[in-house]
Formats: structure tokens, sequence, C-alpha cells
């Protein structure tokens, strides 16, 4: 439950379908090193994994066992935008691909499927888990999540009512209030959701982390920044590794001139393409040198990934092309193509900045009318929509 939203407006997940896979590189010398692994064997993590794989192997027909260790793998992706993960997790559900997956590994494999933007097939997989098990109150959390980055608003809610037989006051609530926030009645959600996490003052940290990241989105909607920073604050203080906090938090920074914040946050986490993105934003705002190796870093992940046929990160890439390569037209492009699967606010924001910068108002079109038929409260995207509209006279 711990990652309810970390879908919604998430940077960190891949598109799905590649159309063109690149050859595999076989390297002529067993001593070569390919990659360096991001743990290192000594400590809890690397134990836990290899325990984890361990148990696996004694039981390799156990699903029980596949899915804790495709869970961890999946965890750890999400806590460090390392999509490495995703693809040891894919590897442990391997042996059920040709079979139907049994119901234990039907939540994880709609996981994994909505990481990689398949979508449908994600839905599919979480139905199918709620049919075994109507009480899977992760598996309705999850079609929650998935369908808000569909913009489809009524679905979402339907699920998140599903969700509240199933679950606590704190989950049901946070999901409810996600909903409303994002279809114009912020104010009246961020006061539901505060009001439910003083309520639960002992609830767990991952789930405080979760509340506190969202009530933070919620105060920067309603113009209160100063509020926004404490709760940002309040769940980084948690000490618990989080893709998607450090990437809203870093955008608030960013947001608020702040870019010097922006790289002492980040500095450690050049693995992550999110987080790398905005790490080379706040180098470069400040001129520093490392801001070009880092924009080279990022142009090479994008090229590698298009050679493997993934469109890695569209939302980000868009955002670079625009911020930092300069190239306007190229990020109205990889905007428009990201809104076909994501429809979230930062993607929303990402075209709208794309097509002003390109006098291009007639490509900000999907994006104004899901302005106008969402109710999205937000000053900065009511400034590009009229900005554009001046434009287009």
């Amino acid at each position: 439950m711990r990652h309810l939203v970390f879908l919604i407006a998430c940077a960190g997940i891949l598109c799905s379908a590649p159309s063109a896979l690149a050859a595999p590189y076989i390297p002529a010398d067993d001593s070569h090193v390919l990659e360096r692994l991001p743990v290192k064997p000594g400590d809890p993590v690397a134990r836990e994994l290899r325990e984890l794989r361990a148990a696996l192997a004694l039981r390799p027909d156990d699903p029980a066992r596949a899915d804790a260790l495709a869970r961890r793998y999946f965890d750890l992706a999400m806590a460090e935008g390392d999509p490495r993960y995703i693809g040891y997790a894919e590897a442990t559900m391997r042996p059920w691909n040709a079979a139907a997956t049994p119901p234990e590994l039907l939540v994880i494999r709609g996981l994994l499927r909505q990481y990689r933007h398949d979508f449908s097939g994600a839905l599919q997989a979480l139905g199918l888990a709620i049919q075994a098990d109507p009480a899977d109150a992760e598996a309705h959390a999850w079609r929650a999540a998935i369908y808000m980055v569909q913009a489809r608003y009524p679905d979402a809610r339907a699920a998140c009512e599903a969700l509240t037989p199933h679950s606590s006051e704190l989950y049901s609530t946070g999901c409810i209030a996600y909903v409303d926030a994002t279809t114009g009645r912020t104010a009246a959600a961020y006061q539901r959701l505060a009001g439910a996490l003083q309520r639960y003052p002992h609830s767990a940290a991952t789930t405080r982390l979760w509340i506190l990241t969202r009530l933070a989105e919620m105060a920067q909607r309603l113009e209160d920044p100063a509020r926004a920073e404490r709760h940002y604050r309040e769940a980084l203080a948690l000490g618990i590794d989080d893709n998607f906090l450090l990437a809203a938090f870093a955008d608030f920074l960013l947001d608020s001139n702040r870019p010097q914040e922006v790289v002492s946050l980040l500095k450690d986490w050049s693995r992550s393409d999110t987080l790398l993105l905005r790490l080379a934003l706040g180098e470069h705002a400040l001129g520093l040198p490392a801001a070009k190796d880092h924009i080279r870093a990022l142009d090479n992940r994008f090229a590698e990934a298009a050679l493997r046929g993934e469109q890695l990160h569209l939302q980000e890439e868009a955002r670079f092309r625009l911020q930092l390569k300069g190239d306007a037209p190229g990020a109205v492009r990889l905007a428009t193509e990201n809104w076909k699967s994501q429809r979230e606010p930062r993607d929303a924001a990402v075209l709208l900045e794309a097509a002003l910068a390109a006098h291009d108002p007639r490509a900000a079109q999907p994006a104004l009318d899901w302005l106008l038929q969402s109710g999205f409260e937000n000053r900065q995207l009511r400034r590009l929509a009229g900005a554009i509209g001046a434009a287009a006279k």
C-alpha cells in the first residue's frame, strides 16, 4: 500500500511494448565488468535479496516465494528509481509467463505491467486478483492509481470506494482525497486528509510518507508554499528512500528558485533518471561544470533507451529537451506522445510549456481540454493556458 499513488505523477516508469530491440551485447572476455550493482555484498539489502533468492531456489514452483522476491525488487525500484530492479523482478516471474498466473502473483504481475505502461494488461491482472479475492485492498488501490494516470476520474473514485471496506480510514481517505484534489476540490480534500492523519499519529512511517507527500502537493496548489515545505520536510525526516518524494520536493525547490538546495538534495542520486534530470537542472541554473556531464549522461540514457526500442520517461525527456537542450519542437513531440498514455498534472504542465515555447498552440489543446474538464486547480497551469490562448489570437 505504500506506493498507492507512486505511479500517479511518477516520472520514474518505463513505457511499454518495445518495438525493435537492439541485438544484445555479449562481451568477449568474462572478466569484463558490465555494471556495478547498486548494492554491496555486505549490506542488509544484499543479504535480504540473497536470502529471498535462496528460498526461491529451494522451491522454484512456490508462487509465494516468487512473489516475495519480485515485490522486494519492485520496492527497491520505487525507492531508488533504478529500473534494473524491475528487470530482476520480471526475471523472477518468467517461469509463470507461459501459463496462467497463480492468484498469489496477480498483483505483482499488475504492478510490473503498469511500470512498463501496459495499463490495460495491468488492469486485467488486478481485476483477476480482485475476482480471486474481493478484499484485496492493494489491487483496488492500484486500480485507482492507474485510473488517475489515465484521467479516468469516475473510475478512480469507484476503485477508491471499493477499497474502503477493506482498508483503514487513512488509506481510503487518502485515495478519495487524491481524486478530489485533482478534480477541483483541493481545499476540502486537504482538510479531510490532514484531519485523518492527525487521528492516526502512530500510523506506519511508509503510510505517513505517502500522506505527507500528497498534503505537500495540495498545499502547493493552494498557494501555501510554507505549509507545503513543512510537509515535504516532515516526509524526508522519516528517513525512507522514496524516489517520488525526492522528485516532488526537488521540483518544489526548482519552482522556488532554490537550485543549490536541489544539488545538495540529489547529489547522491544520479542512478535515477528522474532525479538526475532535476540535479542537472539545479546545476545548470547555478552554472556548475557538473551540469555538462549530467546533461551528456541523460542524453546517452535516452539514446540508449531508443536503441532498445523503449520510450523511457517521455515526460522527463520532454522536459530535458525543453529546459536543458533548448529543443522546443522536440519537446512538443515527446510531450504529445507521452499524453497518449499519461494524463496527469505534470504531463499537462510539460505539454503546455513545450507548446508555448514552440509557438504551437494547437499542440497544447489536449492539455487545455483536460484542464477545463477536470477542474484541476493550479495557478501556474492557468497562467500557461492563458498565455497559450493569447498567443493563438
